[in-house]
């Protein structure tokens, strides 16, 4: 039961992707064309979907949080680590920069994959190598690195 729930919720996710139009970067790429106002291609309505979405999210993070235990597990995992460590900072700055220069994000480039989109394709091959390359570095002992691995990666 639990996979056809996924399922739906993901559809319901892509289906938004595509109605919203945030699975074609180009309309990412104008939203962040800022230096374009006022005749440039910047285009708000990234900032309307977001706002959408933190709604959304938390009415749900409020409604869940007074759940007894999810309906699909025997409880919830929650991150107990308060601390900023380097990986907090870089791993949303690799994220952003990728944003900036490819007008995807993990998301709407596995939407776009549905259009047969080429560079959608190169996209998620980059970031399937990238998590890949991750997982990789934070498996070497801790003496051949800078950045130690977070706890969910050592285990």
């Amino acid at each position: 039961m639990a996979i056809f729930v996924q399922f739906a919720i993901g559809l319901v996710f892509g289906l938004g992707l595509i109605l919203s139009g945030m699975s074609n970067p180009a309309k990412v790429l104008n939203f962040l064309d800022v230096g374009g106002i006022p005749a440039g291609t910047w285009d708000a309505s990234l900032a309307f979907v977001m706002a959408g979405a933190i709604a959304v999210t938390f009415v749900g993070f409020n409604r869940v949080s007074k759940l007894a235990r999810p309906f699909f597990a025997e409880r919830f995992y929650v991150p107990m680590r308060k601390d900023i460590d380097p990986k907090i900072v870089i791993g949303p700055a690799i994220f952003g920069i990728g944003w900036g220069l490819a007008g995807f994000c993990p998301g709407p480039a596995l939407t776009a994959l549905g259009f047969g989109s080429i560079s959608a394709f190169i996209f998620v091959a980059a970031m399937c190598a990238g998590m890949v390359l991750a997982r990789f570095i934070a498996q070497l002992p801790s003496s051949t690195r800078a950045v130690t691995p977070a706890d969910p990666l050592e285990t």
